[in-house]
């Protein structure tokens, strides 16, 4: 099991390039079920969950071919409509197949995804979704089984609570149900409109993607496409807090400034100077003594993203004053919190907020990763902290960052992984 360890007390300075988002392209992966023509992704990032999924895909009946960031995908037919619990256990995005085998097949089997070390994530509203569709779903075993043998059709979908995998899921089955879906409270999310931007291009009629109500036009068949995947934001997001909270100066490139608005407002208003230089590349510069505090709460986009709650607290253990952070998407995404305070951090969780107090001089220490997110906030801290920093379990950060130990190495940072 690899760790990582991290010599803290250089300020970063350098270029660091933003590869494909993890969240877009796990979605496009699932679309290329819905074709029996091939689907080329482009700038699609290596990392864990991106193999397991093409390990899925494989199992279903999905060729693949390619190196790199480009992927080509063909799938002549269903040979199996299933994702075992033995893979969707490492990946609940997994799930995202499901949507796409009822749509084409006709049925699909795929085991239910469990808690997570961040809270539950239901599929409950995938199945309401398919069911409004026409899709007859029944629990057995572990797994889900859907059956549409008739074909789905249009419906009016409203989400109780905004779902990003699970619109993507009902946009999926829905591109091939007859008649017109409505989604309604959908997701409005990037990812959401870079699959439909995909789908169109396979040639589905969707409008609205990136809004609250999507309008779905069934087709009878759809085609093959070549796609890019959109820049990740969350790692974007990631590295940007790496260059303020070790006081360098860090130029992010081959990135989306919109997608990262919410995060760029909150450094400046810690005092953290962010130029823009082009459409595609931010710089941010900081003097990590004059951090100020700011109070933050996560919230579906173009809110704050969920996804760096743990590096923004991170970055409050070194600003002057009380900072309050509030998750509402998850309810136990504070487990980080425990482990920077073994680092030396103030921090206080009362519910779903935490409250923490900077500036505090981080040390060293043995810390364990316990989600994806989480590991890229103990990175953070240690890239600060006084001394060695071991980091075990970096498996969670391989599962969404790509060679996250090369890229910030390549700006002066004191890391490497070791066995």
């Amino acid at each position: 099991m690899d760790k990582f360890v991290i010599s803290g007390g250089e300020a970063l300075s350098g270029e660091i390039p933003i590869s494909g988002s993890k969240n877009a392209a796990l979605p496009a992966l699932a679309a290329a079920l819905l074709t029996d023509e091939p689907v080329t992704l482009r700038r699609i990032p290596r990392v864990r969950d991106i193999r397991t999924m093409q390990r899925l895909l494989v199992d279903i009946g999905t060729r693949t071919e390619g190196e790199g960031e480009i992927i080509r995908l063909h799938t002549p037919e269903i040979v199996c409509p299933e994702a075992p619990y033995e893979l969707v256990k490492t990946m609940r995005a997994s799930s995202l197949v499901l949507g796409p085998l009822v749509a084409r097949s006709g049925r699909a089997r795929v085991s239910l995804p469990g808690g997570c070390a961040i809270g539950a994530r239901p599929i409950n509203l995938h199945i309401f979704g398919l069911e409004q569709l026409g899709a007859h779903i029944q629990q057995a075993h572990g797994y889900i089984e859907a059956e549409a043998s008739d074909g789905l059709r249009g419906a009016t979908v409203h989400f109780d609570r905004i779902t990003v995998t699970g619109t993507e899921d009902l946009m999926m089955a829905a591109v091939l149900a007859k008649g017109e879906t409505v989604l309604r409270n959908a997701a409005r999310e990037p990812e959401v409109a870079d699959l439909a931007e995909l789908l169109i291009a396979m040639g589905a009629k969707i409008e609205g993607a990136g809004t609250s109500t999507i309008r779905i036009q069934g087709v009878e068949k759809l085609g093959g496409a070549e796609h890019t995947i959109i820049p990740d934001r969350i790692e974007a997001g990631t590295f940007l807090i790496a260059g303020a909270i070790t006081g360098g100066e860090v130029t992010i490139t081959g990135c989306n400034q919109e997608h990262v608005g919410a995060l760029v407002a909150k450094l400046e208003q810690a005092g953290v100077e962010v130029a823009r230089m082009d459409t595609t590349a931010l710089r941010v510069r900081s003097n990590s003594k004059k951090l100020r505090s700011v109070d933050m709460t996560t919230e579906e986009y173009p809110g704050f993203a969920t996804d760096l709650q743990a590096q923004y607290m991170a970055l409050m253990t070194q600003a002057e004053g009380i900072a309050i952070v509030v998750e509402t998407i998850f309810e136990n995404r504070f487990m980080h919190a425990l482990e920077l305070a073994r680092m030396g951090a103030n921090i206080r969780i009362d519910g779903r907020q935490a409250i923490v107090a900077g500036p505090r001089q981080l040390t060293g220490a043995g810390v364990i990763a316990s989600d994806l997110r989480a590991s890229a906030s103990l990175v953070l801290a240690a890239l600060v902290a006084r001394g060695e920093t071991v980091i075990d379990r970096v498996y969670h950060i391989d599962r969404g960052y790509e060679k996250i130990e090369a890229k910030l190495a390549s700006a002066g940072a004191m890391i490497r992984r070791v066995e």
